[in-house]
């Protein structure tokens, strides 16, 4: 099938090296504009851009769909099919009518729960143990269209926002080259979202990732992960900014026998990090970064910034 392909960040490479592998030809890539994205201010291309121009791809780069140059290069395609993943732009009615076999998204969750532009953070931030990947026609609104096909995908316990990202980036490329076989074929089903299920993930604003030590450590450690890699938990040590990008909860007598009683408070330092009292249990921090910093082991932090037993993060 003659295939336009719309996506830009990592997590929609193997979707677009799937259509390729395929056999699909991909008259056109679509993705966001080159953007200053290094300290020198330096105009970096979205990895999806860089794989297409590896394989020889045409690519498109517009700040909006409503174009008209757009629009004509669109029709100009004659597409089978339009293919999203991640794009970063809302498909306007037009474009969305433009392909002979509509357009298909893959979204990074069991639809209709986490709709929206964060379901893996979201996900990993509510403590749940499974999630997936779907591929559905697009409607109008942001991943409403009919569900073709889902593939569930577990979470482990100290799975990272990272790690699950790389993990549904293969799966829903394969389930990507599954439904377009199924379209192709004519045999693509087609199952109306229930609306009742619905759940949203809208964006994680950079302050939801600061650490209420308040909380039991559970709810603690899924936030940890949902920032890792980016842009990481965080505390405060002395008014100075302290990201935290991995731990564990320490529960039973071992988080709650401690003399200190405030959440957010150091118990105890060891080789490997330093306990801080929750408001359920206690976390273990095992690695950090301190502001102006780079990542690094709690324990080879510790070293360089000593702390005692009795410090209040948080502050």
């Amino acid at each position: 099938m003659v295939v336009v392909f719309m996506g830009s960040p990592e997590f929609s490479v193997p979707s677009l090296r799937a259509v390729v592998e395929a056999g699909h030809c991909v008259a056109c890539v679509l993705t966001q504009p080159d953007r200053a994205r290094t300290r020198g201010r330096r105009l970096v291309p979205t990895p999806v851009k860089q794989f297409a121009l590896s394989a020889g791809l045409r690519v498109l780069t517009p700040e909006t769909l409503r174009d008209e140059g757009v629009i004509a290069a669109l029709k100009e395609a004659r597409p089978d099919v339009i293919v999203v993943v991640a794009y970063g732009l809302l498909l306007p009615p037009e474009v969305l009518r433009l392909p002979k076999h509509g357009c298909v998204n893959v979204h990074a969750s069991l639809l209709p729960k986490y709709r929206g532009a964060a379901p893996i953070e979201r996900a990993i931030m509510a403590g749940e143990r499974l999630t997936g990947v779907t591929t559905m026609y697009m409607a109008e609104s942001w991943d409403t269209g009919d569900i073709i096909l889902q593939e569930e995908v577990p979470i482990g316990e100290n799975a990272t926002a990272g790690e699950l990202r790389k993990e549904l980036a293969e799966r829903g490329a394969a389930l990507l080259a599954k439904t377009l076989e199924l379209i192709e074929k004519g045999s693509a089903p087609r199952i109306r979202q229930d609306e009742r299920a619905a759940t949203h993930a809208p964006r994680v604003k950079p302050e939801e990732f600061e650490i209420a030590w308040r909380e039991s450590a559970g709810v603690i450690h899924n936030l940890v992960r949902a920032g890792n890699p980016k842009p990481g938990a965080f505390t405060r040590r002395d008014g100075a900014l302290l990201k935290v990008f991995m731990g564990r909860p320490v529960a039973g007598a071992a988080g709650g026998a401690f003399p200190c009683v405030v959440p957010g408070t150091v118990c105890e330092t060891t080789r490997e990090g330093f306990l801080v009292k929750a408001g359920h249990g206690a976390y273990l921090v095992t690695e950090v970064q301190a502001e102006g910093g780079r990542r690094m082991p709690a324990g080879d932090y510790l070293r360089g910034h000593p702390m005692s037993p009795g410090t209040v993060l948080g502050r």
